[in-house]
């Protein structure tokens, strides 16, 4: 655990307006606290079940995020009280988000996952499937489901310009969005980019919440 590392970085997205999901997946639940002790509220886990044991052993106070890919088979699982789902990368599943919530009595924060990267291994919309989601009469039916902002993971590569190329071109699209479908509303303001290796360029292009896991909590 770099406490220090901790302290910078949070001084850094200060300056910048953005917050830090500490990423803390297959870390052990006295980690979490040690940085909650620092302060730190927002935590962000790939996989729902480990996520679900976490959330039942630490401070009910956290804010848990889940940015790892979702399947529709588990949300009933994180839907009374997750805070932010980042992955969300198909109508089928905010549909079932929007259904299990309901049954929460509650309306859950999603941001939408945006394929940005040249690797076939990520997951996300295109814009055209984007724009046909957002479209949709399926969509607009949806009642429990607000969408916050979009999601991406830039390509894994030592080309800064690349990466800050991907990074703004997902500005860009948010900025169209919220022109075309979220004009009406202030809750369409968020942008989750960046991790420990290439964070420092997401905050270049506007990002307003970095997933930063191994530079806190070491490597996996």
């Amino acid at each position: 655990m770099n406490i220090e590392k901790y302290r910078q970085i949070t001084q850094e997205l200060d300056k910048y307006g953005a917050k830090l999901v500490a990423v803390s997946k297959t870390k052990p639940a006295e980690d979490i606290q040690a940085l909650y002790n620092q302060g730190q509220r927002i935590f962000g886990e790939n996989k729902v079940q480990e996520m679900t044991a976490k959330h039942e052993q630490l401070p009910k106070d956290i804010h848990w995020h889940l940015i790892g890919h979702l399947q529709t088979n588990k949300v009933k699982y994180i839907a009374p009280y997750v805070s932010l789902i980042h992955s969300v990368d198909s109508l089928k599943l905010l549909q079932e988000i929007d259904k299990q919530a309901e049954k929460n009595n509650r309306t859950i924060d999603c941001l939408l996952q945006i394929f940005i990267a040249d690797e076939e291994t990520k997951f996300g919309l295109s814009k055209e499937e984007l724009h046909q989601l957002l479209s949709s009469a399926e969509y607009q039916s949806l009642q429990h489901i607000r969408i916050r902002g979009l999601m991406g993971m830039a390509t894994n590569t030592d080309d800064e310009a690349k990466i800050e190329s991907e990074f703004e071109g997902l500005k860009q699209l948010h900025a169209e969005l919220k022109a075309k479908y979220f004009s009406h509303t202030d809750t369409f303001s968020q942008l989750s980019m960046g991790m420990s290796s290439d964070y420092h360029l997401a905050l270049k292009h506007g990002a307003t919440l970095v997933r930063v896991g191994s530079m806190l909590f070491g490597e996996r």
